[in-house]
C-alpha cells in the first residue's frame, strides 16, 4: 500500500468522522509533507514524524511511524532513539526558551554562565548527526524555542542540508502541531 494511502487510513482511525474544512486542510498538508516529491527522503521522512508525534502525543501517529520503520530495516535501538530526540529537545528547548526571556544583565550572573544539563546523546547518535539535527530542529519548532531552533538549522545547513529540506521539516512540524489541536 503506497504511503498516502496508509496516511488516509491513520487519519480515517485517528479523526473517524472528521470533515470540517480545518481538518481537510491538515489531511492535505499531511499528505503533501509526506509524499514522494517531498525534498526529505522516505526515511527523514518517518523518523522525524516518529520524533514529532511523540513530542506532540500522538500516539496512532507514533505507531504508525514505528512500523514503518521496522518494515524498512531499522532497529529496535534506532527508532527509539527517534523518541529519546523528542525528550532531549524537549528538556532543551524548555531550558533554552526559559534563558531567552531573561535580560541580558540577570544572564551575565555566574549562575546562568553553565548550563549544568546533560546532553551526551547530541555527541555520537545513532541514526547519524544528519538525522539527528533533522529531529532536533522540527521537535523545537513545535516547542518554540527560538535559540534551539536557530543552531539546529545553522548545524543542518553546516552538514550541507539545503534550505528546502529544512524548510519541509518545519512544515512538517507545523501540520503535526495542527493535528495535535484536534
Amino acid at each position: 500500500m503506497a504511503l498516502i494511502d496508509q496516511i488516509d487510513s491513520l487519519l480515517e482511525k485517528k479523526f473517524p468522522n472528521t470533515e470540517t474544512s480545518v481538518y481537510k486542510d491538515l489531511s492535505l498538508n499531511l499528505k503533501k509533507v509526506l509524499d514522494d516529491s517531498s525534498p526529505l527522503e522516505p526515511n527523514e521522512r518517518l523518523i522525524v514524524l516518529a520524533a514529532l508525534s511523540r513530542s506532540l502525543h500522538l500516539k496512532k501517529i507514533e505507531t504508525f511511524a514505528s512500523e514503518l520503520l521496522l518494515q524498512q530495516g531499522f532497529s529496535q535501538e534506532a527508532m527509539e532513539e527517534c523518541f529519546e530526540a523528542a525528550a532531549i529537545m524537549g528538556m532543551l528547548n524548555t531550558y533554552y526558551k526559559f534563558k531567552s526571556y531573561l535580560p541580558a544583565d540577570v544572564l551575565s550572573d555566574p549562575a546562568y554562565q553553565r548550563t549544568g544539563l546533560r546532553m551526551n546523546t547530541l555527541t555520537k547518535p545513532l541514526n547519524g548527526k544528519e538525522k539527528f539535527e533533522m529531529m532536533a530542529l522540527a521537535v523545537s519548532v513545535v516547542n518554540g524555542c527560538e535559540t534551539c531552533v536557530v543552531a539546529h538549522e545553522k548545524a543542518l545547513t553546516g552538514l550541507g542540508v539545503k534550505r528546502e529540506k529544512i524548510h519541509e521539516l518545519a512544515r512538517l512540524a507545523a501540520v503535526l502541531k495542527g493535528l495535535s489541536f484536534l
